[in-house]
């Protein structure tokens, strides 16, 4: 059968085990093939093949819930569920997602762009389950690095003590993105070493079912609680949980996986199958990735694993350039630290964690944590820097309004991957930050509009003594790491190609300044340009200085409209008596899928043409 003649999972059951395994090669280089084309995320998918192909050979998708958590590991389930097709489109527009996704497939019981929401849900499905006396079961699957997550924590407690019938599937391959830290990791070491279920194996008796491949399946057990307390010496931490523990288990091993899946349909009460994997598993590339270079990957040649378009000379990733700033500030000030939620690699940060690994902290998948952890180090004399993506960012709300902003502590948080993303949808675009951000007292918030703004307000943001945000898009821009840094006042906005008899502004932030003055200087448009690098405080003295020249202002914002820069104009406008005539332009109240920015942009109006049309409807009506 062709990968992409793939209809839905119930041909399985008829496959051999050789069959199973021969299937397990064609969906790995099927992976590694579009992958390259499309960029996405390889390594987590490589490792969960064989795991995938056993779970949808024991159950009954979509009767039976089958969650993946995080969600980006479903690429060979999207497969076996019929749309191998359709993957020259992942993560591309109007594409099909590189998450589960209910619109695609009834088999998408669950939607999750970030990492330990399925323990919760499954454990709510269980009891709407038993509430309405339906059977069937409902199996997370989720990785050591998103169950060291608070959330999961406090599922896993609640699950043990409602005692419900859900297959937990302790997805554990020792990273996350990158590798794994904390006490947990120590203590799931413990597990891998453990002899449970090889001597669980041992002492089960077998026969044969009359499945496809015909091998041995556990049935016929007198008692399989008892024999999994017998055979298991000691469930670590899930023990603790009140949970029933099997494993660990070779999570490469079609047959071995299909035992124990079947073993724990029958099993009463909530189950945790320990699945050992290897991430990247099948590409040597990935498989040597100690640092998630391979999570998440861009277009690349499957021969030498290089990416397909390099970075110009003279040009840097926005993270390098926090990054290394913040490292240049480091070497001079010894107060300073980093933190990042297991965010090393994808935040630029290991340079910092080579050079000052004393003062370098991955708190793991675990954002608010690493929140109120920064919020520590500044109450205590320390000047943390805390790197988080936008989309992370809002995990972590309430400890950034309680313990940071509240108490007036200066932590700089970088907040990387800031507006409209692209590939991932709607749960990264890093659109919600200003919006969130903005109403906290005693919060600063920026965003610069090229790299040495960059550096400049990093270099502002340490010698000030509040809680201050600086958001930065994903991509590249030109800059010179090497030039000196000077501070910026902060509230303080930078007014461009300005002229007496110029009737229009256009106000603007980030990388947009540089594009829209660009395009006004080269085409000799009378418009004034502001960088409004400020969202809080705003320029007062520009905005009245607009109004007394009146001027009419076109607000211009790639993020979200509600509670953005134009509404933070019109509030400051309307509370200080400054009379100033705004248009906005911004991302209506809605949720973004996924694609290019320059496909976003135009299917909502707020392109560059469409500012331009605007600007120029606007001159015709003087």
């Amino acid at each position: 059968m062709k990968i992409q003649d793939i209809k839905d999972p119930g041909f399985l059951k008829d496959l051999t085990l050789g069959e199973l395994y021969d299937l397990s090669d064609d969906i790995r280089k099927f992976l590694i093939e579009n992958i390259a084309r499309t960029g996405g995320h390889l390594a987590s998918n490589l490792g969960v093949v064989e795991l995938t192909l056993a779970l949808h050979y024991v159950f009954n998708s979509p009767e039976d819930k089958i969650i993946f958590d995080v969600g980006h590991q479903c690429y060979t389930h999207k497969i076996l569920t019929g749309r191998a097709d359709k993957f020259s489109t992942l993560r591309q527009y109007k594409g099909i997602s590189g998450f589960q996704k209910r619109c695609e497939s009834p088999h998408d019981v669950w939607e999750a762009g970030h990492s330990s929401t399925s323990l919760s849900a499954a454990l709510g499905m269980a009891v709407a389950r038993d509430f309405k006396h339906e059977d069937y079961h409902i199996v997370p699957v989720i990785g050591d690095g998103a169950i060291g997550s608070g959330m999961a924590l406090e599922a896993l407690n609640q699950i043990g003590s409602e005692n419900r019938n859900i297959i937990i599937v302790f997805n554990d391959n020792n990273m996350s993105i990158s590798k794994n830290v904390g006490a947990l990791t120590y203590g799931f070491s413990k597990l891998r070493s453990s002899r449970g279920y090889h001597n669980l194996k041992s002492n089960m008796k077998r026969n044969l079912r009359g499945n496809g491949f015909g091998e041995a399946v556990y049935s016929g057990l007198k008692s399989f609680k008892d024999a999994v307390k017998d055979a298991v010496i000691d469930g670590g931490i899930f023990e603790q949980f009140n949970l029933d523990y099997l494993g660990p288990v070779n999570g490469h091993n079609i047959k071995d996986l299909v035992q124990c899946f079947e073993v724990a349909k029958d099993h009463e009460g909530p189950i945790v199958i320990h699945v050992m994997t290897t991430k990247g598993k099948g590409y040597a590339p990935c498989e040597r990735d100690n640092f998630g270079k391979w999570h998440g990957v861009s277009p690349f040649d499957v021969k030498t694993g290089k990416p397909l378009h390099s970075t110009p000379a003279g040009f840097h990733s926005w993270s390098d350039v926090m990054s290394s700033t913040v490292r240049e500030l480091a070497r001079k000030d010894d107060r300073i630290v980093a933190v990042t939620p297991a965010m090393i690699y994808g935040s630029s940060l290991q340079g910092f964690f080579a050079e000052f690994p004393e003062r370098s902290f991955d708190c793991g998948i675990a954002e608010e944590h690493a929140a109120t952890f920064s919020a520590g180090l500044a109450i205590s004399g320390m000047r943390p820097y805390l790197e988080i993506y936008s989309s992370f960012l809002q995990r972590a709300y309430d400890q950034i309004n309680h313990d940071i902003c509240r108490m007036d502590l200066p932590v700089v948080i970088g907040v990387d991957h800031a507006g409209i993303i692209g590939g991932d949808g709607e749960t990264h675009h890093g659109i919600f930050d200003i919006g969130l951000l903005t109403p906290l007292p005693n919060m600063i918030l920026a965003q610069p509009a090229d790299g040495e703004e960059a550096r400049n307000l990093l270099y502002t943001a340490f010698r000030q003594e509040h809680p201050f945000a600086l958001r930065f898009p994903k991509g590249v821009v030109q800059t010179d790491l090497n030039e000196k840094m000077e501070e910026i006042p902060i509230g303080t906005w930078t007014v461009h190609h300005d002229a007496a008899d110029n009737r229009i502004a256009v106000l603007t932030y980030g990388n947009q300044v540089t594009t829209i003055l660009e395009k006004v200087i080269s085409n000799d448009i009378p418009v004034t340009v502001v960088n409004c690098r400020f969202f809080k405080p705003l320029d007062l003295d520009v905005l009245r200085m607009l109004s007394e020249r009146g001027m009419k202002a076109i607000v211009y914002e790639t993020d979200m409209l509600v509670s953005g820069l134009g509404s933070r104009i019109l509030e400051a406008c309307c509370d200080n008596g400054i009379e100033l005539p705004v248009k906005r332009f911004g991302i209506p109240d809605i949720y973004v899928g996924q694609g290019s920015s320059r496909q976003l942009r135009k299917e909502m109006g707020i392109d560059l043409n469409s500012l331009l049309q605007e600007i120029q409807r606007e001159m015709d009506s003087f």
